[in-house]
């Protein structure tokens, strides 16, 4: 099991299109327009945004406006065996939201089914046989245009962070493992002086994903701003990964990202303790851009270097993460949960949500 797509509920699929392509510097797949929205998609690399915006206030689209701000309605896995995935969910006790549908193209086959996730998530489960890249033309009736020679910033979606509220970590943990068969790989529990956190990473024996739930654990916790602002659980942020990660970051704030702010001590301390080790990374960029870095347990092992950019909508939900996994590092740089925890307390205060 791996990513497939992301899909977007938004005001304005254009204008976010453009965001993403100007900004972000994914390339402009297509778009189309259906009786009630508008669709556009953009990829970088392996990963493929798909936004809808609402033409008609009864659209699907709209109506999710109106009780959310825009954010990730789909998550969509690529899975071996869609039918086999598709049963199992549903005789577990799946909510079924597209029943099994299979489109013959040139380069392979496509099929799919959709279920409800945690929440008012969506999960569109792929399968893709032989070469194709397509998407569900009855949900997405969109020409892909001809991919052009583009560097991407970006490689594939690392993984993708799923908030629930106070007390429903556990249940939503079970329930991902009851439906799809993800596996516990890690657990964490972030507190500072102000707020806090607890995290379950799953993965899943077939493939690379990995899916990362969130629960709050004080009432002024990032995590519980952003179940309220959200009006419910949803999907917090979504990890790029990226070759070189200080290269891309330079390139994305020269086109106007904004990251989140850490400060000087933090490299102070990181550099005292594994500058010596690790002399070959390039601390004063990794200062200078914003960029945490962590380390496996043994000297010389996997490297994870990690930067968070600020919301991309208007309010204080969705963001992306940033990430390179040098030497194959496999964590999700628990020495920089304490000061990425910071880091967000810090915008809190800005808003005035944290005093």
């Amino acid at each position: 099991m791996d990513f497939d797509h992301i899909h977007f509920y938004v005001h304005d699929s254009k204008q976010c299109q453009r965001w993403f392509t100007n900004v972000l510097g994914f390339q402009y797949l297509g778009g189309n327009t259906t009786a009630d929205r508008q669709i556009e998609v953009v990829s970088s690399g392996a990963i493929v945004c798909i936004f809808s915006s609402p033409l008609n206030q009864t659209s699907p689209v709209a109506q999710y406006l109106q009780q959310h701000p825009p954010g990730v309605v789909d998550l969509a896995f690529l899975v071996p065996n869609v039918q086999a995935t598709l049963n199992r969910a549903v005789q577990a006790g799946a909510t079924l939201l597209q029943p099994l549908t299979a489109e013959k193209h040139d380069q392979g086959t496509l099929t799919w089914g959709k279920v409800r996730g945690w929440g008012v998530l969506e999960h569109t489960l792929v399968e893709r046989r032989g070469q194709t890249s397509a998407l569900p033309s009855s949900i997405f009736p969109i020409s892909i245009h001809e991919h052009h020679a583009h560097q991407s910033l970006f490689t594939q979606i690392d993984h993708g962070v799923l908030n629930v509220g106070k007390h429903q970590l556990q249940a939503a943990v079970s329930w991902y493992q009851r439906i799809f068969g993800f596996e516990t790989h890690r657990y964490f529990d972030i507190q500072t002086h102000r707020s806090g956190l607890r995290s379950e990473v799953l993965t899943h024996p077939q493939g690379q994903i990995k899916f990362p739930i969130n629960e709050p654990t004080s009432a002024n916790s990032q995590i519980q701003e952003f179940l309220e602002v959200n009006r419910g659980s949803g999907i917090q942020h979504i990890a790029l990964g990226t070759s070189n990660i200080v290269e891309t970051v330079t390139q994305l704030k020269h086109r106007g990202l904004s990251l989140l702010d850490i400060p000087p001590s933090y490299y102070q301390r990181l550099r005292h303790q594994f500058e010596q080790v690790y002399s070959h990374l390039d601390w004063p960029a990794l200062e200078k851009q914003h960029i945490l870095a962590d380390f496996e347990e043994d000297a010389g092992a996997g490297i994870l270097l990690q930067a968070f950019t600020q919301p991309i909508f208007p309010q204080p939900t969705f963001f992306f993460e940033i990430i390179e996994r040098q030497r194959q590092a496999q964590g999700f740089g628990q020495r920089n949960f304490l000061a990425l925890f910071q880091a967000m307390e810090r915008e809190q205060q800005k808003r005035g949500v944290l005093l």
